[in-house]
């Protein structure tokens, strides 16, 4: 009822003393109804035309997080993903001593999870499908792009995996080059994610069969 309303009077308040609250009201408005696409939208036109309101704070995170709101589930495109970590991060730029930083940094980073988590089942979807050249590639760049993911030990496991199990299937004159680079990826894992780790056991047994083979060279 209430955005019906707004809809007619909006127009008749621009630039009158009561404009800055009713523009405010009808784009929380459109908040309060999830209406993502429209409260994003709205929020930004009143910061436009109100820099120096006190709500500026209030609104421009909340035309943020609408967009944060847009996000799909990692599996789809993520053109809305990034657009919100762009609103997001703006606002974060603009308003360093706003009252919604700390959650600001909080919705950043977990669209970045997002983002790394669709890059990650990327990548291990190419290991799924015994394509092991692709799939070390993809999980060398993951490893590179991501330094800080909470899926970068899995990354590291995969990327290891993934070398051995090409080279134990490759024939003869290719095989020791490749338990080599596998060997590598090997030591890469243990220098970061020593005994006790989620792959450990996992990862000797290959090894040992990785290092046995190489001893036939």
């Amino acid at each position: 009822k209430a955005l019906r309303l707004f809809d007619q009077i909006v127009p008749q308040y621009r630039g009158k003393p009561q404009g800055e609250k009713v523009t405010f009201l009808y784009a929380d408005t459109y908040y309060m109804l999830d209406d993502n696409y429209n409260a994003g939208y709205q929020f930004e036109r009143f910061t436009q035309a109100y820099p120096n309101s006190e709500k500026i704070d209030e609104a421009a995170f909340k035309s943020a997080k609408s967009y944060y709101f847009l996000s799909p589930r990692y599996d789809l495109d993520q053109t809305e993903t990034y657009k919100a970590i762009e609103e997001l991060q703006k606002y974060i730029d603009n308003h360093s001593d706003g009252a919604y930083i700390e959650e600001a940094n909080k919705l950043v980073a977990d669209l970045r999870v997002k983002l790394e988590k669709k890059a990650f089942e990327i990548a291990k979807q190419y290991y799924h499908t015994l394509n092991y050249k692709s799939a070390i590639v993809a999980f060398n760049n993951f490893i590179t792009e991501y330094p800080g993911s909470p899926f970068r030990e899995a990354a590291y496991y995969y990327r290891f995996d993934s070398a051995y199990l090409l080279a134990i299937n490759s024939y003869q004159y290719l095989m020791k080059e490749r338990l080599e680079t596998a060997l590598e990826y090997y030591k890469s894992y243990q220098k970061y994610y020593p005994e006790g780790s989620e792959y450990y056991e996992q990862i000797q047994v290959s090894n040992e069969d990785l290092e046995s083979r190489l001893q036939n060279f």
